[in-house]
């Protein structure tokens, strides 16, 4: 079974996705890793992310060894990582070297210890449309701007990062922006896929909403 979870920046996708890993027993793919690693790379090295060249470059030379190494970096899942993966992911150049290793994942997904899995989930922007547009369901989470902006502050205070409030919502804000106007794969649902708006509802009711959806998928 292949399910995709698409979807703006902190609506959601990343706790439903791996709820529903849990409970299917399918292996997870966070798709906006391997563009967080490309960014981290790109800064570690000094390069300019606004270089779509050197982006692109770094793309063809990402592992998923290098890409699991970086992932320890605690820059790699920051608000400053974020930035970046959102700056390179929107170069086509740097999507089109990553795509075959995000669509290989459907073909033998495993888990991290190496055994099979009985399918994977997708979480990502553009899984359900261009990844994996043949996934068995696909979901579509999202949010207003704001609730986003006040889920991903309250993340980032947990962890004890000084940031503010309003620099949070016009990173959303701008992301948001890049993803809408991508020329290659602008983020939108997919055609079959199902909208689900997180703005007023818990994580429970997400899944237990998402849950009866795919048993219903599964008769």
């Amino acid at each position: 079974m292949i399910i995709t979870v698409d979807g703006p920046a902190a609506a959601g996708k990343g706790t439903l996705s791996q709820k529903l890993a849990d409970k299917y027993g399918l292996a997870y793919f966070d798709t906006g890793m391997v563009y967080r690693a490309v960014g981290l790379m790109m800064l570690k090295q000094a390069k300019d992310l606004s270089d779509a060249v050197a982006a692109e470059k770094m793309a063809a030379q990402l592992t998923f060894a290098t890409m699991m190494d970086l992932s320890k970096d605690k820059d790699f899942r920051s608000s400053i990582g974020g930035q970046a993966a959102s700056i390179v992911s929107s170069y086509s150049g740097v999507r089109s070297q990553l795509l075959d290793m995000q669509r290989n994942f459907a073909k033998n997904p495993t888990f991290a210890d190496g055994t099979t899995a009985n399918g994977v989930i997708y979480d990502g922007r553009d899984t359900g449309t261009v990844i994996c547009p043949h996934a068995d369901v696909k979901f579509f989470i999202t949010a207003s701007s704001e609730v986003r902006a006040k889920r991903r502050y309250d993340e980032f205070m947990q962890k004890g990062m000084d940031v503010k409030y309003e620099d949070v919502l016009k990173d959303v804000k701008a992301r948001d922006e890049r993803d809408a106007n991508r020329q290659d794969a602008p983020m939108k649902p997919a055609e079959d896929a199902i909208i689900l708006d997180t703005s007023d509802l818990s994580i429970d009711e997400v899944f237990q909403k998402a849950v009866a959806i795919i048993e219903e998928k599964l008769k």
